[in-house]
C-alpha cells in the first residue's frame, strides 16, 4: 500500500477529522490546538484549545467536539520522536469541549459526571440519535494508574453517564454499522473490546465478570490507540510500537498495514467512494494519506 507524506512539523496528531472541502482537521495534543490541513499540506490554527485535546468528531449542530485530556501528559524527546509522558502533578481532569466553526465559540460542555471529574476522555464517536459515545483514559500516577471508563452523554451538557467503569486505558472508541456493538480499543492491554448496544446510549449488561466482549488481543507487546470502522465492519485500530493500523474483522482474525511510525495514533475515511485513509503519524508529527483496500463507515455527522 503506498503511503504519501501531506504534512509535517505537527505537535503530536490525533483526532483526524475528514472535511467535506478535502481538508483535514486534527488534534495536535502536545501543541494544544486544532490545525487544519488541506490536500496540499497548508496548515493554519483552527483554535486554541488548551489542555490536551485527543479526539474530535463533528456533532449534529455543525460544531466540532474534542476529548480534552486536561493536559495528562508530559513529553519525552526520545531520539528525536515525541513520545507522551508521565502525568504531571499539575494535572486535574479532563474536559469535553465545542467548538463553533461559524462563531469561533469555544466552550466546555462537560469536565465531570455523577460528581466525578472526568480523567483523561480520550476519543469520540456519534450514534445516529445525535449522542457522544466517548473514551476516558485514565491517567497514570505515582501511586499507580487512574481507571478509565466508557461514557454517553448529550451534546448540549443535559445529561451525561458512564457506562463501563474501572476499565485500563481505554482509548479508540468506535460504533458497528449497525450501531449495535460499541468497539473500545485498550492501549496498554492490546486488546479489541465489543461492548453490546441494548437501546441508545446503553450498554447491555456485561456477560459474567467480563466488561464485555473480547474481539482480539494482539500477539507480544503491541499497543492500541484510537479507530476508525470500515462499512463493512471492520475495525482498523492505529497500532503503536508494530506501527502501524491493525484491521479486526468481528470474528477475532487482523491484517496489519505498517505506517513508518512507532507511534501511529489514529486513522479516519474521507473523499467521495470513503477510501481515503487519513492516519497521525504522532512521534514523528506527520499526517499521510493513503488510498484503503475498503470503504471507511460515513459517520453520521459531517463537516
Amino acid at each position: 500500500m503506498d503511503v504519501e507524506l501531506v504534512c509535517e512539523g505537527l505537535e503530536f496528531p490525533e483526532g483526524p477529522i475528514a472535511m467535506a472541502d478535502g481538508s483535514v482537521i486534527l488534534t495536535e495534543i502536545k501543541g494544544q490546538r486544532l490545525t487544519r490541513v488541506t490536500p496540499d499540506g497548508t496548515k493554519s490554527t483552527v483554535v486554541e484549545t488548551g489542555g490536551g485535546p485527543n479526539g474530535a468528531a463533528i456533532g449534529p449542530d455543525g460544531a466540532i467536539y474534542i476529548t480534552n485530556n486536561g493536559g495528562s501528559f508530559e513529553w519525552l524527546d526520545m531520539q528525536g520522536l515525541c513520545i507522551p509522558g508521565p502525568t504531571p502533578a499539575s494535572h486535574t481532569g479532563g474536559y469535553i469541549q465545542r467548538f463553533d466553526l461559524k462563531t469561533g465559540q469555544l466552550s466546555t460542555v462537560y469536565d465531570s459526571c455523577d460528581g466525578r471529574r472526568l480523567v483523561g476522555p480520550n476519543d469520540i464517536v456519534f450514534d445516529k440519535a445525535g449522542g457522544m459515545w466517548f473514551s476516558d483514559h485514565g491517567c497514570g500516577t505515582p501511586e499507580g494508574r487512574k481507571f478509565g471508563g466508557i461514557y454517553y452523554a448529550k451534546t448540549d451538557g443535559s445529561f451525561i453517564s458512564r457506562q463501563r467503569d474501572h476499565l485500563i486505558s481505554p482509548n479508540g472508541i468506535g460504533l458497528s454499522p449497525a450501531e449495535d456493538v460499541v468497539y473500545l480499543a485498550d492501549t496498554q492491554l492490546g486488546r479489541l473490546w465489543a461492548f453490546d448496544v441494548e437501546s441508545p446510549g446503553v450498554l447491555a449488561p456485561p456477560p459474567g465478570f467480563a466488561p464485555g466482549r473480547v474481539v482480539c488481543n494482539l500477539p507480544g507487546y503491541q499497543l492500541l490507540d484510537s479507530l476508525a470502522v470500515e462499512a463493512g465492519g471492520k475495525v482498523c485500530v492505529a497500532t503503536i510500537i508494530n506501527g502501524g493500523v491493525t484491521a479486526f474483522d468481528p470474528d477475532g482474525s487482523t491484517e496489519h498495514v505498517p505506517i513508518p511510525d512507532l507511534v501511529t495514533t489514529n486513522i479516519c475515511f474521507g473523499g467521495a467512494d470513503m477510501m481515503t485513509a487519513w492516519i497521525t503519524a504522532s512521534s514523528t508529527g506527520k499526517l499521510y494519506r493513503t488510498r484503503w483496500a475498503r470503504p471507511g463507515l460515513r459517520l453520521n455527522f459531517n463537516g
